[in-house]
């Protein structure tokens, strides 16, 4: 009897660490402080072990994010927000442990323990305590050849984490940036716009020119729409964020637009 009490006693025990430990990880839900520049931390992991892979990081600087500050500062100038600079990226070192895998079309239950998962990998390779004006986008790096790349990038507004799988190759970092940026945003609250099954955009707010005639080709994508809509039943990533704009509603999740205000495009 004794045995069992103690199960018992040490099993609430971690019941009520995990209870803590998870409040300690989770941060502000509330969107951030415009007023200051919204701190974009990307931490680089070499996701294939790679040789390759490696020398592309080792060459990794500011400079090769840089689009990512342009992007957020011209959309706040369209959206007359009266932020100078609304988001400054910093480049951290490498993250040598690989992050927990992202289930294939997870149950509930698998998301919220993937998360919880995530959560405390973070915490162990970084710090359970966050500014709340910091957004934390861990980026897996694979060779171009690599035979196994992770399927699925993520944003947790729970602690303002992303992470995101991208190539090691100069000529397709502005598309690893552009999915950065795509889960960054919903960590501050953005949602998605596109159709789950086909990955094309849902219009209207998925569009970044729903009222364009004619309506195809679109040459621009809305971040959160994810592709821009060729043709029905074809839909392409932009090359960069040139080719990218946050779309009203997404404005609004994130605090930048009041719903009734106008937009000059």
């Amino acid at each position: 009897m004794r045995s069992w009490w103690r199960v018992v006693t040490l099993a609430l025990i971690l019941l009520l660490l995990l209870v803590f430990l998870g409040y300690r990880m989770q941060s502000s839900t509330l969107q951030p402080d415009w007023s200051q520049p919204v701190k974009l931390l990307i931490y680089p992991i070499n996701a294939d072990d790679s040789q390759r892979t490696a020398r592309y990081i080792e060459r990794l600087s500011h400079s090769d994010f840089e689009d990512i500050e342009r992007f957020f500062a011209r959309e706040a100038l369209r959206y007359r927000t009266g932020i100078g600079r609304p988001l400054a990226v910093e480049l951290q070192p490498l993250v040598e442990e690989k992050p927990p895998r992202v289930p294939d079309e997870p149950s509930i239950i698998e998301s919220l323990w993937w998360g919880l998962k995530m959560r405390l990998w973070v915490g162990l390779n970084d710090e359970f305590d966050v500014d709340d004006n910091a957004i934390r986008v861990f980026l897996n790096f694979y060779s171009l050849d690599a035979r196994e790349v992770a399927r699925h990038s993520l944003g947790l507004q729970k602690g303002r984490i992303g992470l995101v799988n991208g190539y090691a190759d100069a000529r397709v970092q502005s598309v690893n940036n552009f999915v950065a940026v795509h889960e960054a945003l919903h960590t501050l609250g953005a949602h998605d716009r596109y159709d789950a099954r086909t990955a094309e955009p849902l219009w209207p707010d998925g569009y970044a020119d729903p009222v364009q005639v004619p309506l195809f080709p679109q040459t621009r994508a809305e971040v959160m729409g994810g592709r821009m809509q060729i043709v029905p039943g074809w839909a392409v990533l932009p090359p960069s964020l040139d080719h990218v704009i946050i779309g009203p509603v997404t404005a609004t999740e994130i605090g930048w637009r009041d719903p009734d205000l106008r937009v000059d495009e």
